[in-house]
């Protein structure tokens, strides 16, 4: 818990620019589904935090590979050791920048793009995400779902188990941020 909190304290010293205000999420929602011919296969993890910077429109995700549930422990087991590696590759990222017009100060629900770079299993590649921003009583909320190919970012699948994964994953995140962090300039 202690290295959640200082990654999201660090994320909004690192997104914050003079006299702006960061919005953070310490607890991010991630699910990503996979449809195949012989199995689904859905997993969870509400320990991934953000960071969105709305004067510079920055926004950041991060969440530990192993926190993701599985409702079969094998599935975990195999997710963890055999396709993601988490103890070699711990993390998933994405940093970017959000497109279009959103005005945080107001309430509302803002269709948006953001375009950016996501970090799994070692791999980059450059992603553009349609989303939605919605203000309102006093929180952001930020929702996305993409999909994600496993070979893009060197994900193998054994030709053993190819029908029971699919070659694209669906990706569900939904943030709830916080009260902006004021800046100590203010």
């Amino acid at each position: 818990m202690k290295r959640i909190i200082t990654i999201t304290f660090f994320l909004a010293f690192a997104l914050s620019a003079a006299a702006q205000d960061v919005i953070s999420c310490r607890s991010v929602r991630l699910r990503f589904f996979s449809s195949a011919p012989l199995e689904d296969i859905e997993a969870t993890s509400t320990q991934g935090v953000s960071a969105i910077n709305p004067a510079t429109r920055a926004i950041y995700f991060k969440v530990p590979i192993n926190t993701f549930k599985f409702r079969k422990k094998l599935m975990q087991e195999h997710f963890n050791e055999n396709y993601l590696e988490s103890d070699k590759y711990p993390y998933a990222e994405f940093k970017g920048k959000i497109l279009g017009d959103t005005d945080f100060t107001k309430e509302g629900v803002w269709p948006v793009e953001t375009e950016g770079t996501l970090l799994i299993h070692g791999v980059s590649k450059t992603y553009r995400v349609s989303g939605t921003i919605t203000v309102s009583g006093g929180k952001t909320t930020a929702e996305a779902k993409f999909n994600v190919r496993v070979a893009d970012h060197n994900i193998k699948i054994p030709s053993l188990v190819v029908k029971n994964i699919a070659e694209v994953v669906e990706v569900t995140m939904t943030a709830e941020f916080q009260t902006a962090v004021k800046s100590s300039t203010n």
